[in-house]
């Protein structure tokens, strides 16, 4: 065979190699963006570079599978449910204990459905692949609650960490939010 010959179709294969690679990469982003939505765009921010984020959303979504998320027994989701009218009854007369109330009390809700519950950003994270679109408003309603603490989150600070702590509450029930549910995958 003419060494010509045999280099052109070296050069054949390793064009349509990295084609193949380029595209199972454009598939990979694709599929992340649309799974993840806004946190795509959050983490891929955060990490400085797209491979860097989408090897840690391809971790985030390993480490969900490896988790056993389990709903919760109906009679578990009406004491949540009470315990959230109680809470949020407790908000107009003391938003930053109401605040509190809602953190501990998706907290628990997490830990029950299966959730590590120990560090917050990996709760947020793990949370985030189940729920992306409401991943970023729990970060901020966490934030407003860690602000509260240090006495410096305004009733409107307070009144819109409620509202996102509320959001991801329903979700993790698997109840309607005023009306609005989340699309599941």
């Amino acid at each position: 065979m003419n060494i010509g010959v045999l280099i052109a179709i070296l050069l054949v294969v390793v064009v349509v190699v990295l084609l193949a690679v380029l595209l199972g990469q454009r598939r990979r982003t694709q599929r992340l963006q649309q799974q993840f939505g806004p946190e795509y765009q959050r983490t891929v921010a955060r990490a400085g570079d797209q491979r860097t984020a989408e090897s840690e959303l391809a971790a985030r979504e390993q480490r969900r599978r490896e988790l056993d998320i389990v709903a919760l027994e109906p009679a578990a989701q009406a004491r949540y449910l009470e315990a959230w009218r109680a809470t949020q009854g407790k908000f107009v007369d003391d938003p930053a204990a109401a605040t509190g109330e809602a953190e501990v009390l998706v907290a628990r809700v997490m830990r029950d459905r299966g959730y590590p519950v120990d560090d917050f950003e990996q709760r947020a994270a793990d949370v985030s692949v189940d729920h992306p679109r409401i991943a970023e408003n729990y970060r901020a309603a966490h934030a407003v609650f860690r602000a509260n603490e240090q006495g410096l989150a305004s009733t409107d600070d307070l009144r819109q960490a409620f509202v996102h702590y509320r959001s991801l509450f329903a979700q993790l029930l698997d109840v309607e939010d005023d009306g609005r549910k989340e699309a599941h995958r």
